[in-house]
């Protein structure tokens, strides 16, 4: 009877897996360790699992083992790096995990010492962890070579589904292994196979042989007869059936700097990843392993600086490859336009210091979605690629292409491929059923014959295995399935650039959002929160610094140190929320740690300012710094507490010297239990604690619609899967509205500054919220403060208002995004939650209600509703996300005109970064401007010492989608250079104005 090629395929797969029970001619037990110095036996708990423990033990290989064919086999209950030392003072490092596990040896006297953790590569603890194996084997090479040949014919079977090759190839195995001459002994045989997952299903075992014997020379040898004769049957069907379709490999580990471990585990598993690549270079001159992350290879000059100049000698002899150009593998929704260019400019000198190179690729295979300012970012940092595979992820709709031209802000193009793998993503394996799909899915084949292919394991790290290498030297002779070699990506980037230059490639113009992981807008609220004042600080003391240096002060010095830790935190599961409690806990440490650190800059900057303003007699002196280009009225809280609202201007970038007793109030400020009104706003808060009306003054228009600063509680956010990561899409179905406040009470009735107080109560959280109107205020702050103790709850504001628009104006770094209000398409559905920075704005022609905040980064715009999310609490990784207390200040401003028209990035600056301010006396009163700005309106990124020699580097940019003149002025003997780079270099421009849409602009300030 014949059987039907899938049973066939499912007997060579039985049959192939009994190969492996004689892979070893012989093996041995090695005997004698200690754990952290006490004797430890094979099988034997570890004595405990806190920390980094310490495996020891010497070896002795039998004398009649050939060296080439012995191998190591541990698993010793954890992630481990194990050095092997042998005499004379050689030694080698590798690293030890679940998929590496067996390990070369070059002599036959060795020892062996390890670091070792109870975790699995995931962060997982190992909770009971053992000494499991510990051995040396004598590998049957030829079984070992046709076994994991005969797995691979099986797996390519699989993939080519129906192909006509599939019967070919099943044939040529079958006739391999009926040439074999196996043994047959009984003890033996039950003793070889009695780990087998058939055999351990039986009631009881047989007694088994210790040691039971492999195969013979004259069974090894038919084995290397039968793989000789296979390889030559597929060469012959590769002719017929030649490779369909090519994929470049490049060795991959993702290593997230912090995920399901903290950073400090982070560490270890990079010294284990890097040691097993670089093992893996010495062994094949034709693998190739890439690794992104500046910060990465700045850890190791720390933690293992001989491991980084070896790592330098493979870059040098081009079999290692430093990717990505930046300084981690940040989120990009969240950071602000001046981290993303600092992540480039301290990326690129780091990588050009280091290595003598700078990247032209992107490598970004597992953030959450793309700001559309990046494209131009990346080409002004010396970037023209990017690299990612995380949009396939999207639950709804998917970016049509996956080599294409990817479009910013201002029109500027980086050639962007991502592929679409099954097995793994990024952390793809060395396997025909890998291939054949990444291949059939690769919808770019018509304009380009390769695509790329990333395998390793990856995400805690680990990379490449030495099976993976193996199995790709044996599938250079594979038919039907894609060819696939080990490259580097910078050589399938180049290629793919002279396809474009030959061919018209699709194109993606603005963001990519990512139809996935929304809630990482707003999950882990702390770190949100301070390393929006960790960014705003360096920048601000930065900025003062430098105004000084225009006045006479000394050139200050670099940041960068500082810098260096807000962009480590900015890492893709970090800043997003989607870590363990104890990465926060670091997080927040460092971060408060830059924020100290600059405000002492800012402090020492000042002093060096004051140092050089006019002598006068004003005896109560405040000085006041704009470190913007918003013109702003002078709100200060003074050292006393007392609060200052006037109507007096400082200019931007300037310093304004006042005598207090000449800062009045603006002017009427009115308040009550249920209402606040100054010249500009009148509000009244209602019995639900919600505003009931907000008019805008000078239009006469009521500004919201019903209620706004609605509070509402969903009570089953409850996503599916990836809990600190997703909100998914019916989380309103249930939802409680927070209308009953504790109470409403009048707190602040100043001619300066008012404020009612609201206090709700939701089970076991509290929110408290002031109210706030100044006397010169063109927004109304609410001051909110949450107690929360309640989990896989979302809080958020709804704020109805107005107005009707089809667009809402979302701010993003270095511009702004406008999307739809309506959900006429599946992708306007899927956008329900959407990034946004400072700001969320609707308008109308002639008026316009913003949403601003200090903190929030999740927003929603649907209908006349502007929404933003305050709080969530999911409980993995960290059953205590955003559990206790937390402050940030969000604000309802009603405008005329749109929101470019109608100020509203000004007053979103003056939330974030308000005038820094100072008290004095024996001081002249008037107002230095040292820089200043004049033409189409732009907006400030920042003001800083240049990297390398004298001067300055200012940058500004375009926000609104305005071109025009553009002209700086500059104190005596100062002048601007031409255009720069974001790396601080001349470029050529060619815009026809001095401004364009969205565009940043970047000088070099410095004295004649």
């Amino acid at each position: 009877m014949s059987l039907t090629i899938a049973q066939r395929l499912d007997r060579l797969k039985v049959r192939t897996a009994e190969l492996a029970h004689w892979r070893d001619r012989q093996s041995i037990v090695i005997d004698g360790w200690t754990f952290d110095g006490e004797p430890i036996a094979h099988h034997q708990d570890w004595p405990h699992r806190k920390g980094t423990v310490q495996f020891a033990v010497s070896a002795t290989v039998p004398r009649d083992w050939p060296i080439e064919e012995v191998r190591l086999q541990l698993d010793l209950g954890g992630e481990s790096l194990i050095t092997l030392h042998y005499p004379g003072g050689q030694a080698e490092t590798f690293g030890l995990d679940p998929y590496h596990q067996e390990f070369p040896i070059k002599a036959r006297e060795f020892s062996i010492t390890t670091d070792s953790v109870a975790r699995f590569p995931f962060g997982e603890p190992n909770r009971a962890p053992k000494l499991n194996k510990a051995r040396l084997i004598w590998l049957d090479e030829p079984v070992h070579r046709l076994h994991l040949l005969l797995r691979q014919i099986g797996e390519a079977a699989d993939a080519l589904e129906s192909h006509e090759v599939v019967p070919h190839l099943i044939e040529a195995a079958e006739q391999a292994l009926r040439s074999l001459d196996w043994p047959s002994d009984t003890s033996a045989y039950i003793s070889r196979t009695a780990g087998a997952v058939m055999q351990q299903k039986i009631w009881e075992l047989p007694e088994l042989e210790a040691n039971p014997a492999g195969l013979n020379e004259a069974q090894s040898a038919s084995a290397g007869a039968a793989y000789d004769q296979l390889i030559v049957r597929l060469k012959e069907l590769q002719k017929r059936f030649p490779p369909n379709g090519e994929l470049l490999l490049t060795g991959h580990a993702h290593i997230d700097l912090a995920w399901l471990w903290p950073y400090g585990e982070t560490r270890r598993k990079m010294r284990r990843t890097f040691n097993t690549a670089l093992s893996l270079m010495e062994r094949s001159d034709d693998f190739r392993f890439n690794q992104s992350t500046a910060h990465y290879y700045a850890q190791m000059e720390d933690d293992d600086p001989e491991l980084l100049e070896r790592i330098k000698k493979k870059v040098a002899e081009g079999k290692w490859e430093t990717v990505g150009g930046m300084w981690v593998e940040p989120d990009t929704n969240m950071p602000t336009g001046e981290s993303l260019a600092r992540q480039v400019l301290y990326g690129q000198r780091y990588f050009e210091k280091q290595f003598g190179l700078r990247h032209t690729i992107c490598w970004l295979p597992d953030c959450f979605g793309f700001s559309g300012a990046l494209p131009q970012i990346l080409r002004l940092g010396g970037i023209d690629s990017f690299f990612t595979i995380k949009v396939n992820w999207s639950e709804s709709n998917h970016i049509p292409s996956d080599l294409f031209w990817w479009k910013g802000l201002d029109g500027s193009r980086v050639l962007t491929h991502t592929f679409d793998n099954p097995m793994q993503g990024y952390n793809g394996f060395v396997q025909p059923d890998c291939f054949v799909p990444t291949w059939k899915n690769f919808r770019g084949k018509t304009q380009h014959n390769t695509s790329l292919l990333a395998v390793g394991y990856g995400d805690g790290g680990g990379g490449v295995t030495p099976e993976m290498v193996e199995r790709e030297v044996q599938l250079r002779d594979f038919p039907a399935i894609p060819k696939a070699r080990w490259g580097m990506v910078k050589g399938f980037y180049e290629e793919a650039h002279r396809t474009a230059a030959q061919k018209e490639l699709p194109v993606w113009d603005g963001e990519i959002y990512l139809e996935l992981h929304r809630a990482t807008l707003t999950s882990q609220s702390g770190v949100k929160r301070k390393h929006r004042q960790a960014e705003r600080s360096l920048i601000t003391a930065e900025t003062i610094a430098s105004l000084a240096h225009l006045l006479g002060a000394g050139k200050p010095q670099s940041l960068e140190a500082d810098w260096r830790v807000v962009l480590k935190n900015e890492f893709h599961d970090i800043l997003p929320g989607s870590s363990i409690r104890e990465v926060y806990i670091d997080a927040e440490q460092e971060l408060d740690g830059v924020i100290g650190n600059a405000k002492a800059e800012r402090a020492k900057a000042l002093k060096a300012l004051m140092a050089h303003l006019p002598a006068g007699g004003a005896t109560d002196a405040l000085i006041a710094v704009n470190p913007s280009l918003a013109p702003r009225p002078v709100t200060a809280r003074l050292s006393d507490g007392t609060v200052l609202s006037s109507a007096e201007i400082v200019a931007p970038l300037s310093v304004a010297v006042f005598d207090r007793k000449t800062l009045k109030p603006a002017g009427m400020l009115k308040a009550d239990t249920h209402s606040l009104e100054n010249e500009h706003l009148s509000v009244v808060i209602g019995k639900d604690g919600a505003v009931s009306s907000l008019v805008h003054k000078a239009t006469g228009r009521e500004a919201i619609e019903s209620a706004a600063n609605q509070l509402w509680v969903y009570p089953a956010d409850k996503p599916r899967n990836w809990d600190a990561w997703d909100v998914d899409a019916d989380y309103a179905e249930k939802a409680v509205r927070l209308d009953k406040p504790e109470g409403i009470t009048l707190v602040e009735q100043g001619p300066h500054r008012a404020a009612i107080r609201v206090v709700y109560r939701y089970r076991n959280s509290t929110v408290t919220q002031l109210y706030v109107l100044t006397a010169n205020a063109r927004r109304l702050d609410i001051e909110t403060m949450i107690d929360w103790h309640d989990r896989r709850t979302l809080l958020r504001t709804l704020n109805p208002v107005a107005v009707r628009s089809r667009t809402a104006t979302f701010e993003c770094a270095f511009g702004i995004v406008e999307r739809q209000t309506h959900t006429n398409t599946s992708w306007e559905q899927a956008m329900f939650e959407a990034a946004a920075h400072r700001f969320v704005d609707l308008s109308e022609p002639g008026f316009g209600v913003a949403l601003l905040n200090n903190a929030k980064y999740g927003h929603s715009a649907r209908g006349n509703v502007i929404g933003m999310s305050l709080v969530r609490s999911p409980i993995y990784p960290d059953p205590l996300a955003d559990e206790g207390e937390q402050s940030f200040t969000y604000a309802l401003m009603p405008h005329e005109g749109a929101w470019h028209e109608g100020d509203v990035l000004q007053e979103a600056i003056d939330l974030n970064q308000p005038l820094v301010t100072v008290e004095a006396s024996g001081l002249s009163t008037g107002t230095l401007s040292p820089l200043g700005v004049e033409g189409t309106p732009v907006a400030f990124s920042g003001l800083k010492p240049a990297e390398v020699g004298d001067g300055l580097i200012l940058r500004l940019y375009e926000p609104a989608g305005r071109r025009g003149r553009l002209s700086l002025a500059l104190p005596s003997g100062w002048q601007a250079s031409g255009p720069l780079n974001i790396l601080e270099e001349p470029i050529e421009r060619a815009g026809p104005a001095d401004i364009m849409p969205f565009e940043i602009r970047t000088w070099r300030l410095q004295r004649s």
